[in-house]
């Protein structure tokens, strides 16, 4: 290297270094521990779906006489791995609020293991979620093509080990996990939003299911979808209110076809039929049949 370039990367690296905006934009670690990895976390969800679907990832060839030794190895695994994330999830957060510590080690393996007990009861879900996909997909010719190759099986996945995380307060986390089954799929589920058994999200690009979101039982979604907020109330410096209730509600047996956008703390009541590209900001009763104004022949 010249000395013209190094004078030019001198230079460049004093201006970044003291620019007015890195204060917001540099994350010192003042903990000396380091933040949570991305990378880990892409292992840790890969091993999760190894044991909530043996045989479908993980170990490719599978025995049922080695299934226990296999889950056990992999828990054993995921203890070791998540429990250090937890911790430098919560180290992160400190860091943020220029708060000391307040959470040691070993709260952090208390929550893991805490989780880790939540994984026959996420499995049981997961379970009727692939069926409902089976039995509302006529184009899928087993529960097991939905568990290996359907995107709503692998988002939902994501959220719902997500979202047992965020009930545990496990900072940050959560919300990672959720964003790698966006990034992949396309489907976009906060993981404070409440979603009950047996739900389908057909083809799924482009839905967004906000926070506040609660859903019932065997709801089918369509491609494009949002059930999001309709308008932030602020506070009196002029930025969005944090943790309020702003998504809407919808009941059990509902349909919700590609393109509706749904906003506000609206309930959409049970078994009604909401069609696409419809725009909906109040109430729908139950059994209702909402429609877009449409031409046909």
């Amino acid at each position: 290297m010249n000395n013209e370039n190094r004078y030019f990367i001198k230079e460049l690296a004093s201006t970044l270094a003291t620019h007015e905006v890195l204060s917001s934009l540099y994350h010192q670690d003042v903990h000396s521990t380091p933040m949570p990895s991305v990378e880990k976390l892409k292992l840790i969800v890969s091993k999760l779906r190894a044991v909530l679907f043996p045989g479908y990832f993980g170990l490719a060839s599978m025995r049922s006489g080695s299934v226990e030794f296999y889950i056990g190895s992999l828990v054993d695994e995921l203890y070791e791995l998540l429990s250090i994330q937890i911790q430098r999830g919560f180290c992160f957060i400190c860091n943020e609020r220029n708060e000391q510590c307040r959470v040691c080690d070993d709260k952090s393996a208390d929550i893991c293991r805490e989780f880790l007990q939540k994984l026959p009861a996420i499995r049981h879900l997961l379970a009727t979620d692939a069926m409902a996909g089976y039995e509302g997909d006529p184009a899928s010719f087993s529960v097991g093509e939905i568990i290996f190759s359907y995107p709503s099986i692998k988002a939902l996945t994501n959220y719902r080990i997500a979202h047992e995380l965020i009930k545990l307060d496990v900072p940050l986390i959560p919300r990672i996990i959720s964003e790698l089954a966006h990034s992949e799929t396309g489907i976009d589920i906060h993981p404070g939003a409440v979603i009950g058994e047996s739900c389908f999200i057909d083809h799924g690009t482009g839905v967004v299911i906000g926070e506040t979101c609660r859903i019932g039982k065997n709801v089918r979604i369509y491609q494009g979808v949002t059930l999001g907020a309709k308008s932030f109330p602020l506070d009196e410096n002029g930025n969005p209110i944090k943790g309020i209730d702003r998504h809407p509600k919808v009941g059990n047996d509902v349909i919700i076809y590609a393109g509706a956008t749904i906003l506000g703390t609206v309930m959409i009541g049970d078994a009604a039929e909401i069609g696409g590209n419809v725009w909906i900001t109040r109430d729908v009763p139950a059994g209702s049949k909402v429609r877009a104004q449409s031409f046909e022949k």
